[in-house]
């Protein structure tokens, strides 16, 4: 009887302690998985505080934005414009087009321009707004330097959802003007009612068209790419070196110009020369004209 006394209360104390050593292992790993599962949607786990954040955006590559910030539970028309300089600017622009397509998007419009080493490409796409992140990384990717870049996000969710609250409204006013057509009786009540009817259904179409709009500027991205040539490189200066060649054809030169300006004057003096003389023929004319005639012997 006193060995049993003494080994109930022992029996209860391994018990006590295994049970506080089994509750801080179940802790973290419920903390774990949700960090996982958060890690997985873009978010982090804060442990102190027992919430979830967004996940920092890693720093952008040659000058392309990452736009993980942007929230995906909101309608954000996303835009994009890009400038790259590339070796073969009609070459980048060819595989800025196949990323495009590869995508699941499209060329709006393309414009390729120049000749030789002067040759550009503009080009304006559209990709799936869920892709638009991987657009942009594979076209920072591309064979060039981006010099320039720009990417927005407009919010237009709360015009999203006035323009569906409208529409909802107006096809219940629609259901019952459709009523009231059923129970027209008389011919003036059926016009008064389809023209009502008319009415709405108008306006039905009008905000069905501005939310086709507004979905179609969401569920896809646009992209505008430009592409310029690399800027030529400058020769280096290898120093001023004399060149014997090159002041032989200096002299020449300015031989060349002082017989042509001597030929120049020479004609000069050929064509005007004798008016001076004739002025100094009429002079020594008038002269001896003044002279006193000598007188006879």
């Amino acid at each position: 009887m006193r060995k049993l006394a003494l080994l109930i209360p022992a029996v209860v104390l391994v018990l006590a302690a295994c049970s506080q050593a089994g509750s801080p292992t179940g802790a973290p790993s419920v903390g774990g998985g949700a960090t996982a599962e958060l890690r997985s949607t873009g978010q982090s786990f804060d442990a102190s505080k027992g919430v979830a954040g967004p996940v920092a955006a890693p720093a952008p590559n040659q000058g392309i934005p990452n736009p993980v910030a942007f929230n995906a539970d909101r309608n954000l028309i996303l835009t994009a414009n890009i400038s790259m300089r590339s070796k073969d600017p009609w070459a980048t622009s060819d595989h800025a087009q196949a990323i495009a397509i590869g995508l699941g998007g499209d060329v709006l419009n393309l414009n390729q321009s120049g000749k030789g080493d002067n040759r550009s490409a503009t080009l304006t796409m559209r990709v799936p707004a869920s892709r638009f992140s991987d657009a942009l990384r594979q076209l920072k990717e591309l064979d060039g330097e981006v010099v320039t870049s720009n990417v927005a996000g407009q919010d237009v969710t709360d015009q999203f959802v006035d323009l569906q609250a409208r529409l909802a409204a107006k096809q219940t006013e629609e259901q019952r003007y459709l009523a009231l057509l059923a129970r027209a009786s008389t011919v003036d009540e059926i016009l008064k009612v389809d023209a009502a009817l008319g009415v709405v259904r108008t306006q039905v179409e009008q905000l069905t068209g501005q939310i086709n709009s507004i979905k179609s500027r969401t569920e896809f991205s646009t992209i505008v790419f430009a592409v310029t040539p690399l800027d030529p490189l400058t020769p280096p200066d290898t120093g001023k070196a004399w060149d014997p060649a090159k002041t032989v054809a200096r002299a020449l030169a300015a031989l060349a110009a002082m017989f042509q300006v001597f030929a120049d004057l020479t004609i000069w003096l050929v064509i005007f020369g004798w008016i001076p003389l004739i002025a100094l023929g009429v002079a020594l004319f008038a002269v001896r004209a003044r002279r006193p005639a000598a007188p006879a012997a």
